[in-house]
């Protein structure tokens, strides 16, 4: 996630990996362990409330995971009810807790990003992981503070704990010899990498044809800046030149508007007034705040009706037990002071109406950085009205005040704050000169997968790397909710979640993105990465400030394309593999891959990896094959990341391989994926089928291996029959 440059004939950049950090002198060594000393021998006085604080985390981040599910009745998939947003994801593997002796990066509101130690050992909450996560975490205790989220996956990510079935005593001799020669392939550790070179995949900006000229399209794109005076380097301006003042359904309700009104009691008469709120908020951010109390009661006396309800017990954390006095200072003295003043100015930079990104929309919002960071600093001050309560208008749309950030006591939330502030002081400090697009899309009408004749493309599988380093330039998949950016701003922190935080533009998409239904998709292109992380969920760390250097676009945007797509959650291991089911995963992908109005050649790979799988209950192995089939009907490549599964990398290769070499295109595939589910799966009786899908494909179609370009290993290498 280092900054990275041009190296080689090709053009393409190098990356570098993240673990890499600055080691601590003797001297900040010592200090760091007397300052930790302190905090966990001697608490403060403040340590009972952060106590209880602790404890009503623990029930929210329980009651988000209780409520979260994007599965639909198999008889019913379109029209299923919405379920609220949860800090759950599917990449859900538990991680290792953090080293204490090891050195964390100070937080970002010193004025260049560094400065003397901070205190990490605030009190873990662990709340809304399940009993074996817990388990899990717990005994891995030991291993390294400075590990790469690829560190944080065992061998197999399909290992469930059951016990494993190898199979009824009368299958027939192929369908033993293949299941033999499946468990007796071993994966050679120093395969990092196998199928196509990573460096032959497309990436954007080389393989993509010049973007027409950008324009205002009524009913199908919104572009709020002046077009005729874009130019490189320089911060674009807002258009119109005044405020409109829209207050309606389809446009976000701005905190600007004078429709948004406040009810105060009139001194005179004692009686209730309704008041301009937006005139509220402007006298109360316009005082000097100086300490985190100051800063709550500035928040709450524009939402008196939450004051009971609100805890502001992480802001005041890590304004008081994390940051030293002198960045506290900081924070108080110029960075507030500068996020009140953008605030301030939503009338005067977001003058066009933002429209709201609807259910069954096919739409594009394309604003400048600088708006981007106005909107999300009004986020953090939570003045948008009507976005606090799910009983309003906007009960199917995600979070967007900062709120829930602020409540409770444990790690991760002091985590994410370290990271979104390195995003508002690097803002601050420097204003990037680019636009960010927002694109709903819908699939209008689903493919015949069964008539389809496509070959599949190339493949790139990796157990090494992350989307979004090794990934640059290509289609990134984002495994989202169906409330896009999940728990970025309460306790989530997994894969969409991090996304969020190190690319901070993300979250303003939950501003107008109404729940993704079951045919459509989220694309934002030109997101900037300002933070470096390292770790994962509970053991996520942030590691500092980053120099995003990924080229801009003919519409000075960031070459960074982000897909949003949700997958079906199962509780039953056999449900994924029904055909209405695999249709509604197919389309979903195919949705977010597809860009029917470019040429193929112009289409970079699609960067992925174990979408939908973890707490989702997804199966590895059809997920993998399900996005194969989706990137190939699409025109695009495929760069696969396994965050550190080696077998799950083989497998997969094997499998595309054996299709490959036999020419089986995506509609024969897809039917022997029908004839899975209604041979082995439909009349199965246990939990798990005693056939494994990639063993079934290699029984249907052939007894021999297939020709394999890696060391002559068998293409029947597949993933053990109890996790297909």
């Amino acid at each position: 996630m280092d900054t990275r440059t041009k190296t080689g004939a090709d053009g393409l950049r190098g990356v570098k990996t993240k673990s890499q950090h600055q080691k601590m002198g003797p001297k900040q060594q010592q200090k760091f362990r007397n300052t930790l000393e302190r905090w966990l021998v001697k608490p403060s006085k403040n340590l009972n409330t952060t106590e209880m604080c602790q404890t009503q985390e623990d029930v929210e981040m329980a009651e988000e995971d209780c409520v979260q599910s994007t599965s639909a009745p198999i008889m019913d998939c379109k029209h299923s009810e919405k379920t609220s947003l949860s800090d759950s994801d599917e990449e859900t593997q538990p991680l290792t807790p953090q080293d204490l002796d090891e050195n964390n990066p100070v937080s970002p509101v010193s004025k260049k990003c560094v400065g003397s130690e901070l205190m990490q050992s605030l009190p873990n909450n662990d709340g809304g992981l399940d009993k074996t996560e817990k388990e899990t975490c717990s005994a891995s205790s030991e291993d390294k503070h400075n590990a790469k989220i690829t560190d944080f996956f065992s061998g197999s990510s399909s290992s469930s704990g059951l016990p494993v079935r190898r199979g009824r005593p009368d299958k027939p001799v192929e369908s033993q010899n293949a299941d033999k020669e499946a468990a007796s392939a071993n994966v050679e550790p120093d395969v990092k990498w196998l199928g196509t070179p990573i460096n032959e995949l497309k990436r954007m900006p080389e393989c993509g044809a010049p973007l027409p000229p950008l324009r205002d399209v009524p009913g199908q794109h919104t572009v709020m800046i002046r077009t005729d005076l874009l130019e490189s380097g320089k911060v674009p301006a807002p258009y119109p030149a005044r405020f409109m003042d829209t207050w309606d359904g389809v446009h976000v309700k701005m905190p600007c508007s004078s429709r948004s009104l406040f009810p105060v009691v009139d001194e005179e008469t004692q009686e209730l007034q309704n008041k301009s709120r937006w005139e509220l908020i402007k006298e109360t951010l316009n005082k000097k705040f100086t300490s985190p109390h100051e800063l709550k009661d500035a928040i709450l006396k524009y939402s008196a009706s939450n004051a009971k309800k609100w805890d502001f017990t992480a802001l005041s954390l890590y304004c008081t037990k994390v940051l030293e006095p002198d960045e506290a200072e900081h924070l108080f003295d110029s960075l507030l002071p500068d996020m009140a003043q953008l605030a301030l100015r939503a009338s005067e930079l977001c003058t066009k109406p933002i429209p709201l990104l609807k259910v069954g929309m096919s739409h594009s919002i394309t604003m400048s950085q600088e708006q981007v960071a106005c909107l999300l600093t009004n986020a953090f001050f939570c003045t948008f009205p009507r976005r606090n309560s799910r009983r309003s208008e906007y009960y199917n749309y995600p979070d967007i005040n900062f709120v829930r950030l602020f409540e409770g006591s444990s790690s991760r939330k002091i985590e994410k704050l370290k990271t979104l502030m390195c995003y508002f002081q690097s803002f601050t400090e420097q204003k990037p000169p680019g636009l960010v697009t927002f694109t709903r899309k819908s699939l209008e009408k689903p493919l015949n997968w069964k008539s389809s004749q496509t070959q599949l493309t190339k493949l790139h599988i990796t157990c090494e790397g992350t989307i979004e380093d090794d990934g640059h330039g290509m289609l990134q998949v984002d495994f989202a909710n169906q409330f896009v950016g999940g728990g970025v701003t309460s306790s989530g922190l997994v894969q969409e979640e991090i996304r969020f935080l190190i690319n901070p533009e993300l979250i303003v998409s939950r501003l107008f993105t109404e729940a993704l239904d079951h045919n459509e998709c989220l694309i934002i292109t030109g997101t900037q990465q300002y933070s470096k992380y390292k770790g994962y969920a509970q053991s996520y760390k942030w590691n500092g400030c980053h120099q995003d250097t990924t080229p801009r676009d003919g519409w000075q945007r960031r070459c960074t394309e982000i897909v949003a797509i949700d997958a079906l959650q199962f509780k039953n291991f056999l449900e994924q593999f029904h055909p209405q089911r695999i249709n509604r995963e197919l389309n979903k992908a195919y949705c977010g891959f597809a860009r029917p109005e470019d040429q193929s050649q112009n289409l970079a790979a699609v960067a992925t990896g174990n979408w939908g799988c973890g707490v989702f209950g997804g199966d590895t192995r059809l997920k993998a094959l399900l996005q194969m089939l989706a990137a190939a009907e699409a025109g695009r490549d495929v760069a696969y990341f396994t965050f550190g599964d080696s077998k799950l990398m083989t497998d997969v290769h094997n499998m595309h391989s054996f299709l490959t070499r036999r020419k089986m295109s995506v509609g024969k595939v897809y039917d022997l994926l029908g004839q899975y589910y209604s041979s082995v799966c439909k009349s199965c009786l246990s939990r798990r089928p005693d056939v494994s899908l990639y063993s079934f494909i290699y029984q249907q179609v052939g007894p021999s291996s297939a020709p394999d370009e890696s060391g002559g290993r068998s293409a029947r290498q597949h993933v053990p029959s109890d996790s297909s």
